[in-house]
Parts: structure tokens; sequence; C-alpha cells
């Protein structure tokens, strides 16, 4: 019994030291990689209406420490819903009776909406609004692979189930995002997450990885 305990131990470790490699590495060359991007990306936006190329938001991170997520900013300065997503003391999820309700859907602004930015239409759909997130992994906060930061307002609701999604690090992709759609709803998405968390190891994640590149060069939106 003890060795079993040792052996899943050393597993464990072994793990989490090949995970934190392959984000640093793969988080270092991704940069690199897509330095220009991010250049690009960041003049357009700053001339669109001159307003701040980022939109930092805080999220629920491992073990529900809340930390500051990158994003590139695709909403207009004026719009209300900036101040409203970055307001975590405000909660539109108060009148939920306990648990997340397994058929929520989150929705975020999108197709014609008129407080995207033109920039911002564009970033969306091939997911370069997410690149700065790459910082994020860089610094620790998150991983490359992982279920998706939630927002502060919704993990309060969490139960002790759902509070497992928080036992790894939340990742810029995940086994929910390759395997679902915008319009997934809280509970598929939770038991998608889970199923990572109790079977994620270092090839996964790179069948994970080479997912997203493929959704991302043909366009297709996650969640």
């Amino acid at each position: 019994m003890r060795k079993k305990k040792k052996s899943k131990t050393f597993k464990n470790l072994l793990n989490k030291v090949s995970k934190r490699a392959l984000d640093v590495s793969l988080g270092t060359v991704a940069l690199i990689a897509v330095s220009p991007v991010l250049v690009y990306a960041s003049y357009k936006i700053k001339k669109e209406d001159n307003g701040p190329v980022f939109f930092k938001q805080k999220r629920s991170g491992l073990n529900n420490e809340p930390f500051e997520m990158y994003k590139f900013r695709s909403m207009k300065v004026d719009n209300k819903v900036i101040g409203t997503h970055a307001n975590n003391d405000e909660n539109p999820y108060d009148n939920w009776k306990g648990r997340v309700p397994d058929d929520f859907v989150f929705k975020t602004a999108s197709g014609n909406n008129p407080n995207i930015t033109n920039i911002g239409e564009v970033i969306r759909k091939y997911s370069i609004d997410e690149l700065p997130q790459i910082l994020n992994v860089l610094k620790g906060d998150m991983s490359i692979v992982g279920p998706r930061p939630e927002i502060i307002q919704i993990t309060r609701h969490y139960d002790q189930e759902q509070q497992r999604r928080l036992e790894v690090k939340p990742g810029i992709t995940g086994w929910a995002q390759v395997n679902g759609r915008s319009d997934m709803n809280h509970g598929k998405k939770i038991e998608y997450d889970l199923w990572y968390i109790d079977n994620n190891n270092f090839w996964l994640d790179l069948k994970i990885i080479w997912m997203t590149f493929i959704q991302v060069i043909t366009g297709k939106g996650s969640v």
C-alpha cells in the first residue's frame, strides 16, 4: 500500500514538473513566434479608438486564488459591458439558489453587436484576443492546457463537485474547448473539465494543443 502511495505521489510530481516545463518552453516559443501578430493587433486596437490595448479581468485560478487575466480589448471603450465584467463586486448571478445551474450558458457579445470594434471581430474569430494570456502562463497564473478561467461572480456559486474544476491551473485552451461549442452549457463544461482533471497527462496536453491549433486555423469558435 505504501509503495502504491509513493508511486502515485511520484507520478503526480512528474506530471506537475513536465506540465510546467511544457508551459514555459512552449509559452516562450509561442511568445516569440506570435510577437509580430501581437504588435500588429496592438497597433490596430489603439488606432481604431485610441483606447487601452489590453482588457484585464480578475478570474479564479488554482485553488480558487484570484489572478488578473489578460486579453486584447475587443469592445468599444465606452461599452458598459467592460465595466460590468471588470467589477467583480457586482454579481448578476445572485438569484441562483445553490450551485451553478447545469443549463447555464455564459453569453458573450458576438456577431453583429455594435459594441464590438472592427478589429475586435477579427481577433475574436481567430482567438487572437486570447494571445496575451501567454504572459499569464509564463507568470505561472495559468497553464497552456486546463479548464478555462472562470469569472469570480460565477465561482462564488460553485458547489463541492464544481469546485474540483479549480484543482488545477486554468488554461488558455482545454478539453471542453476542443470538444464543444460556444453555446455549451455549464453542466457539460464541468463534465469535460473534471474528466481532464482525472486523466490529465503530458500526452493528453499535446493532443489538446494540436486540436486547438486546428480549430484556430479554421476559425472555429471555442467555449
